[in-house]
């Protein structure tokens, strides 16, 4: 390689790394996903405070699946509104989670939750939501993702061993609430 183009190269390659630095892992944990299901109507900031949007996640569950708590905190709401029953926990961060449209829920105000624990039963939809003050956020970077090492499976009819436990994985995501 002639010398000339070595400095160059170095030059770009430190060019490079100025403009695209590697990926910083959030500060803090990510949030548990609160249901396995698809999203089916996604979070959309509305323009104004009373304009159309979407502020939280839309699920389509089977009924009567678990919904879990994404984060350790207080139940400061359980119980009805329009009909239809819903959950608020506040994260020691501060952020309000809702939890709407449950069949059945187990907690009531002021039943402290962990991350992952069960707060009731979905009907056919699911909602989610996540607050600062009373400024919607949007989950969907701040959730994790449930993964598990891959395996290899026999293929002469006996059983594998079994698989490892799953583990959380957090989005890289910009950082600040």
């Amino acid at each position: 390689m002639p010398s000339v183009l070595v400095p160059v190269l170095f030059a770009f390659t430190l060019t490079l790394g100025a403009v695209s630095p590697p990926p910083v892992a959030p500060a803090g944990p990510c949030l548990v996903p609160p249901i396995d299901a698809p999203v089916v109507d996604p979070f959309r900031m509305p323009a104004c405070p009373y304009c159309a949007g979407n502020r939280g996640i839309e699920y389509g569950p089977r009924p009567g699946q678990g919904v879990v708590a994404m984060a350790d905190g207080v139940v400061v709401f359980a119980g009805s509104v329009a009909g239809t029953r819903w959950l608020v926990v506040e994260h020691r961060d501060g952020l309000r989670a809702s939890y709407g449209w449950l069949a059945r829920m187990s907690l009531s105000r002021g039943d402290v939750v962990r991350a992952g624990q069960e707060l009731g039963r979905s009907t056919d939809r699911f909602y989610v939501g996540l607050r600062d003050g009373d400024r919607p956020i949007d989950p969907t970077d701040r959730l994790g993702r449930w993964r598990s090492r891959p395996r290899l499976v026999p293929s002469d009819g006996t059983r594998g061993r079994p698989g490892g436990a799953a583990r959380l994985v957090c989005r890289i995501a910009g950082g600040g609430r």
